[in-house]
C-alpha cells in the first residue's frame, strides 16, 4: 500500500471541503431559484384571477343595470338572468350564424339580447311589459344596435312571429308548456329553439319510456322534434333568486314527422297518459272511457254520413251545424254510461276494443313504458277498427293543454 505524504493529504483534504461547500451554495442557490420562481407564478396566478374577478364583477355589474329602476314580479316569472358566463354560454351553444335572425321571448331587460345582437343579423324580440321595453330600447341604442332589432310589444302566446330561424329564450316558467307547442306545432318553420327553463320541466321534457317523470309531455314534444340537454343554470344567476334552478334545453324540428292526424294523436295520449302507470287493458274497460270513446265514435261516423248525403244535394254547411246542433244538446257522457237501452251496445263496444288491444299485444302494457313507435300503432289499430279519440266538432286540440307536465 503507497504511502501519501501529509503535504498532499493536506491538498486533498482542503479541496474537498472547498467541493462540498460550492455543492451546498448551489444547492441552496437554486432552492432559493425555486422558491422566488413560485412565488413569482403564485403572485401572477393571484394577480390574473383577481383581474378575471374584477372582469366579472364589472360585467355582472353591467347586467345588473337594468333591473335595478324597477321591481321585479316574481309571481310573473320575472327573474332576470345575470351570470356573463351563462348568458355566454347559451349564446354559443344555440349555434347562430351571422345571417341568422333570432327570436328572443321575453328579453327582459337585455342582457341575453345584447349578446344576440352582436352574433346575430337581427333580433325579434317580444316582451310583454312596457318598462321592459323601455330599458330595453335604452340599452341597445347605447351599444348602437337599433337597426338590428324589432321590439314587439305583447303577449308572445298570443302574438304572430314574424319568420325567423332561431329561438333563444329565457322564458317566465309559468309559459314553458303552452310556448313550446306553439313553437313545435305551429306553423313556423326554424332551426332550432334554445331554452332556459326550469330544471324539473326539462327533466320531464327529457324522459324516456320507463323513467318516473316520463309523460305526455315528452312524448308529445318527441312525435315532431328532438329535445337535448345543454347545461344546468343555478338560482343564484338570476336577480331576484327564484325558488328553483333552472336547466338549458335545444330543441330541434325533425325533418320529418310520423303522417298522424295531430289531433287525433294528442287526444289518444291524452286518454292514455290520464292514468300513465295502469295498464291500457284497465283503462280502457272503463264504462265511462268506453262510453266516451262510443259516444265519440257515433257521432264522427254520422257526421261523415251526413257530409256525404249532404254534399250529394248541395247543402253541406247547412245539414251538417243542423246535426252538430242536435248532438250538442245531447246528454253529457255520464247520462250516457246510464242509458239502459245502450247496454248490448256498450257491451260489443267493449269487446271492440279489447280485441283491439290483444291484437297489437297491448292490453297488459302501461303507456308510461311505450314509445312513440309503439303508441303510434296502437293508434292506428283503434282508427282502423272505428275508434276514435278526437271530435273534430270542437275544432284544434290545444297543444298546451296538453303539453301538461304533470302526467
Amino acid at each position: 500500500m503507497f504511502n501519501i505524504p501529509k503535504s498532499l493529504s493536506l491538498i486533498f483534504t482542503k479541496e474537498i471541503q472547498k467541493t462540498r461547500s460550492l455543492s451546498f451554495f448551489s444547492t441552496k442557490s437554486s432552492r432559493h431559484y425555486n422558491l422566488f420562481k413560485k412565488n413569482d407564478e403564485d403572485d401572477y396566478t393571484k394577480a390574473k384571477k383577481q383581474r378575471n374577478l374584477k372582469e366579472n364583477k364589472e360585467e355582472t355589474r353591467e347586467e345588473e343595470k337594468g333591473h335595478r329602476s324597477i321591481h321585479l314580479h316574481k309571481s310573473r316569472g320575472q327573474h332576470i338572468l345575470t351570470n356573463p358566463r351563462v348568458l355566454d354560454a347559451i349564446v354559443s351553444k344555440a349555434d347562430i350564424k351571422p345571417t341568422d335572425t333570432v327570436l328572443e321571448i321575453g328579453p327582459g331587460t337585455g342582457n341575453l339580447t345584447l349578446r344576440l345582437l352582436e352574433v346575430a343579423k337581427k333580433v325579434i324580440a317580444v316582451e310583454i311589459d312596457k318598462r321592459m321595453i323601455e330599458i330595453l330600447n335604452k340599452r341597445v341604442s347605447e351599444h348602437g344596435f337599433e337597426d338590428k332589432i324589432n321590439v314587439i310589444s305583447g303577449d308572445a302566446l298570443k302574438a304572430e312571429f314574424p319568420q325567423f330561424n332561431i329561438v333563444v329564450a329565457n322564458i317566465p316558467y309559468g309559459i314553458s308548456s303552452p310556448l313550446i307547442a306553439k313553437l313545435v306545432f305551429g306553423d313556423y318553420s326554424f332551426r332550432s329553439a334554445t331554452l332556459l327553463l326550469q330544471k324539473e320541466f326539462v327533466r320531464r321534457l327529457l324522459a324516456k319510456p320507463g323513467d318516473s317523470e316520463f309523460n305526455r309531455l315528452a312524448v308529445n314534444v318527441k312525435l315532431v322534434a328532438d329535445a337535448k340537454f345543454v347545461m344546468d343554470v343555478s338560482k343564484r344567476d338570476f336577480v331576484p333568486c327564484p325558488r328553483v334552478d333552472s336547466s338549458v334545453v335545444k330543441i330541434t324540428p325533425k325533418d320529418e314527422v310520423p303522417d298522424v292526424n295531430m289531433n287525433e294523436w294528442l287526444a289518444f295520449t291524452r286518454a292514455c297518459f290520464s292514468k300513465k302507470n295502469k295498464t291500457l287493458g284497465a283503462t280502457f274497460k272503463q264504462k265511462r272511457k268506453v262510453a266516451e270513446l262510443l259516444r265519440r265514435s257515433q257521432l264522427m261516423n254520422e257526421r261523415e254520413e251526413t257530409v256525404v248525403i249532404a254534399s250529394d244535394k248541395g247543402d253541406t254547411d247547412e245539414r251538417v251545424e243542423e246535426i252538430d246542433e242536435e248532438k250538442e244538446q245531447e246528454s253529457d257522457v255520464e247520462e250516457y254510461v246510464s242509458d239502459s237501452s245502450l247496454g248490448t251496445e256498450m257491451s260489443v263496444f267493449k269487446d271492440k276494443i279489447v280485441e283491439v288491444l290483444k291484437v297489437g299485444g297491448f292490453e297488459d302494457k302501461r303507456p308510461s313504458k311505450l314509445s312513440n313507435e309503439e303508441l303510434l300503432c296502437l293508434l292506428s289499430l283503434f282508427n282502423r277498427s272505428g275508434i276514435r279519440f278526437h271530435d273534430s266538432r270542437h275544432g284544434n286540440v290545444d297543444p298546451g293543454v296538453v303539453l301538461d307536465a304533470s302526467f
